[in-house]
C-alpha cells in the first residue's frame, strides 16, 4: 500500500509536468527496454496514478480481510495482475544484468569504474526506476498471497490447509516433477552458453561477420559474454542440487560445513531471485527478437522457460524441505484470526 501511494504521488507529479519521468525517450546509452519506454508522461503517468490509487484501495480491503466471494475473486485478480505486470512485464533485463555483475559493482563502489565511466553510467534513473517497479511487484505478490491464504483458511506462513495435503505436494511426487523442472531449466541455458562460447572463438553463430568484428573491436565485450556463459553453465549445474542429496547436506569437500544439513533458505532464496529476474529478461528478448540475427535475442528468449522451470524446481525443493511450520504447528494449519 505504501509503495502504491508513493509511486502514485510521483506519477501525479510527472503527469503535471514534473521532471524525472522515467519512461521518457532518452539517449541510447541511458535507455531501457521496458514495455513502457519510450512514452509520454502526459499520457502514461495519469494511468499509472489511477492504477496506484486503485491499488491503495485494494490494499486496504485486503489488509482488513474484506470481500464477499465475488469481491474476493476481483481483489485477487487485481492483486495477481498487478504483481505480474510490475514484476515481469514492465522491467527488462536490467535486473538480471545487475544480479550477474553484482560482485563487480560492489568492488566498483569502492574503487570506481575502470576507464572513463562512473557508477552513474551503470546505475542511472531509467534503470533504477525499473528496480523500484520490480520491488513493487514483489510486494504486491506477497500481499496478494497472504490475503488469498488468509481468506481461504490456510496458514499465512506455509500455505497448509486444514484438510489433507494435496497428492502433488507430497515429497515423493514433488521430487518427480521437480526433476523434470530441473532438466528443463538446464536445457534452457544451453542456447545462450553455446552462442557466447562460439563468438569468443570466432564463430559467428546466429550473427553476421560484421557484428562479430564489432564485438571483437570493442574489448572486453567477447570476454564478458564468455564470462556470462560460464556463470550460466555453473548456475545450471547448481540447479541439480534442488533434486540431489548434495543440495540437502553439505558435500565432503566443503570445509567446516561438510556433512551438516543445508538450511533450505540457502538454496531457496538465491534460486527464487534468479528465477524471478530471468522472466522479464526473457520477455524482453521475445519482444526484441531479430530474425536477421537470431543469435542476439534468440538465446535470451529461453530465459522465460529457464526462469519458470527454475521457479518450479525451487518450489519442489521447498515442499520437500519445509518440515514443521512454526506458525501453525506440525502441518496442522488453523485459520488465521
Amino acid at each position: 500500500m505504501a509503495w502504491s501511494l508513493l509511486y502514485g504521488l510521483a506519477s501525479l507529479y510527472w503527469a503535471v509536468g514534473g521532471a524525472g519521468y522515467p519512461f521518457r525517450k532518452t539517449v541510447d546509452d541511458r535507455a531501457s527496454a521496458s514495455l513502457l519506454e519510450p512514452s509520454s508522461a502526459s499520457v502514461v503517468a495519469p494511468v499509472i496514478a489511477v492504477f496506484c490509487a486503485v491499488g491503495v484501495l485494494v490494499g486496504v480491503l485486503m489488509v482488513r480481510g474484506r470481500g464477499t466471494a465475488r469481491q474476493r475473486k476481483a481483489l485477487l485478480a487485481y492483486g495477481w495482475l498487478s504483481a505480474c505486470l510490475l514484476t515481469f512485464l514492465i522491467p527488462d533485463y536490467s535486473l538480471l544484468g545487475l544480479l550477474a555483475f553484482s560482485p563487480l559493482l560492489l568492488v566498483f563502489a569502492f574503487t570506481g569504474v575502470p576507464g572513463h565511466q562512473t557508477m552513474g553510467d551503470i546505475l542511472y534513473w531509467h534503470r533504477e526506476n525499473l528496480v523500484i517497479v520490480f520491488a513493487g511487484g514483489l510486494l504486491w505478490g506477497a500481499m496478494t498471497l497472504a490475503y488469498q491464504r488468509r481468506t481461504s483458511g490456510q496458514c499465512v506462513r506455509c500455505g497448509r490447509g486444514a484438510g489433507a495435503a494435496a497428492a502433488w505436494t507430497e515429497a515423493a511426487t514433488a521430487l518427480r516433477w521437480g526433476r523434470w523442472a530441473v532438466w528443463t531449466a538446464v536445457i534452457s541455458t544451453l542456447p545462450y552458453d553455446i552462442t557466447r562460447l562460439a563468438w569468443y572463438f570466432g564463430w559467428p553463430l546466429g550473427i553476421n561477420d560484421a557484428f562479430l568484428k564489432n564485438m571483437r573491436d570493442t574489448p572486453p565485450m567477447l570476454e564478458i559474454g564468455l564470462g556470462l556463459g560460464i556463470v550460466s553453465t555453473l548456475g545450471s549445474l547448481l540447479t541439480h542440487g534442488l533434486v540431489s542429496r548434495w543440495g540437502e547436506v553439505w558435500p565432503r569437500w566443503v570445509p567446516v560445513k561438510r556433512g551438516k544439513k543445508i538450511h533450505p533458505a540457502t538454496a531457496i532464496v538465491p534460486a527464487s531471485i534468479v528465477s524471478v529476474v530471468l522472466i522479464p529478461g526473457g520477455l524482453m528478448n521475445i519482444r526484441g527478437y531479430d530474425a536477421a540475427m537470431p543469435g542476439t535475442n534468440g538465446p535470451g528468449m529461453f530465459w522465460l522457460l529457464w526462469g519458470a522451470a527454475l521457479g518450479i524446481a525451487t518450489y519442489s525443493y521447498h515442499l520437500r524441505r519445509r518440515g514443521r511450520c512454526r506458525y501453525c504447528g506440525q502441518g496442522q494449519c488453523l485459520p488465521t484470526p
